[in-house]
């Protein structure tokens, strides 16, 4: 397994890291991706630290806390083997108080994720989604108070647009506090809108990606494709409301490619996606998700290997799309091109 410094931070992660949201599964969303017990999901973290993968990402609003609890339960005994992230900001019901990122939400809100992890630290925590109630210093004075105290190792976002993540690194900034060094993102083969802004933002700001939904949303698992529609039993059919979208006629060029080149290599279409993002400047981390062992086994299977400069050509060619402005001049004329060299 390779190891990456987690944006400016001294902090080291595996370039796979694995998503939890299947653990404890209930309700429509999380219920459909899976719903591992403590045994299964044990055995889950048993296969992943064989492989090298040592970071383990979860969030609250997974299954109202159920993901939490399941994995505190499956690293028990072997804390100082893993990294856990966890992410909070989401509503946990309909009180006043159980929303948001406010001082007292949010210290409430890590003690709670402590108690389910049964742990004295997470070593990344999350923003899980910008909350516009609550003014950036009060945020990212609660985020020191958390690091102070020891309760929180890294701090980091997730579903952030560039202003919003701008706008926090320079409140840090003025006071001294801890600065964001990680950014949870969706970003694959059928959804690259965080080139245009996040990425180069990232990289100027010292920000590690950890991305989420490297598959597109289960979409470039090899079972789509042209002449194959979503199969009977895929979780699509119960979560595709929720899901980034994506135009049916480039979801196909995509995978076009994603099966010449798995071809090509003798590996799957899943691992030939992932490593196609390992390849990306900023990324440090790909969170994957399995419900079987199976799934997990196949999708380690991404590391250890490279795709060839044509192979990474032919993928980059079949799913760039142009962005939006004010990106697009920058893409088609040569005199604003020359101003600002494309990151990737």
């Amino acid at each position: 397994m390779d190891y990456r410094q987690l944006g400016s931070s001294g902090l080291r992660v595996p370039a796979l890291s694995f998503g939890t949201a299947t653990f404890g599964g209930s309700g429509p969303l999380f219920g459909a991706w899976g719903h591992s017990d403590e045994t299964e999901a044990r055995r889950m973290v048993d296969i992943c630290l064989d492989a090298g993968v040592t970071l383990f990402d979860t969030a609250d609003v997974y299954s109202n806390g159920a993901s939490e609890t399941v994995l505190g339960a499956a690293i028990k005994g072997r804390r100082d083997q893993v990294l856990v992230s966890t992410k909070t900001g989401l509503p946990m019901g309909d009180g006043p108080g159980d929303w948001g990122t406010s001082r007292a939400r949010l210290i409430r809100a890590v003690e709670a994720s402590l108690r389910r992890l049964g742990t004295d630290h997470v070593d990344i925590l999350q923003v899980h989604a910008y909350d516009a109630s609550t003014p950036a210093e009060e945020l990212m004075g609660t985020l020191d108070t958390l690091i102070a105290a020891g309760k929180v190792r890294y701090a980091g976002v997730s579903n952030y647009s560039g202003w919003q993540v701008m706008k926090a690194q320079a409140i840090a900034d003025r006071h001294g506090w801890p600065r964001l060094v990680a950014h949870q993102v969706y970003y694959s083969l059928i959804g690259r809108a965080y080139e245009a802004d996040l990425m180069p933002l990232g990289a100027d700001q010292g920000l590690g990606a950890l991305v989420w939904s490297p598959l597109g949303w289960g979409r470039l698992t090899g079972r789509i494709g042209r002449d194959r529609p979503i199969p009977a039993g895929s979780r699509l059919h119960d979560t595709e409301q929720f899901a980034p979208p994506v135009e049916t006629d480039h979801l196909y060029r995509v995978i076009d490619a994603l099966e010449a080149v798995a071809a090509d290599t003798a590996k799957t279409v899943p691992q030939v996606a992932i490593n196609w993002l390992l390849r990306r400047p900023t990324v440090a981390s790909v969170i994957i998700g399995a419900r079987t062992e199976e799934q997990l086994r196949d999708n380690l299977g991404a590391v250890g290997w490279a795709l060839s400069a044509d192979q990474v050509a032919t993928l980059d060619a079949a799913s760039d799309v142009l962005p939006p402005y004010p990106h697009t001049p920058y893409r088609q004329q040569e005199g604003f091109a020359r101003l600002n060299p494309a990151l990737v």
